[in-house]
């Protein structure tokens, strides 16, 4: 795996207040890394371009959405 230290990561605009998020970084080769912002050295997750955009159509579109909050 490339090491993360290497990478550019990047995390929502909408969470510039929230130290807690999701951040994520595209190595070359394709893949997309995703890791806790809190934990820059901790666990990386590995995804693949198709998986990445399936998941983002499905957080667009809704899919994650918790029905019993608000």
């Amino acid at each position: 795996m490339t090491d993360s230290g290497e990478l550019t990561w990047r995390k929502s605009s909408q969470s510039a207040n929230n130290p807690t998020c999701a951040e994520v970084a595209w190595p070359p080769g394709g893949d997309v890394l995703v890791r806790h912002s809190l934990e820059p050295h901790g666990p990386v997750l590995r995804f693949t371009r198709a998986e990445w955009d399936s998941f983002l159509v499905g957080a667009k579109g809704g899919e994650f959405d918790d029905e019993d909050a608000g």
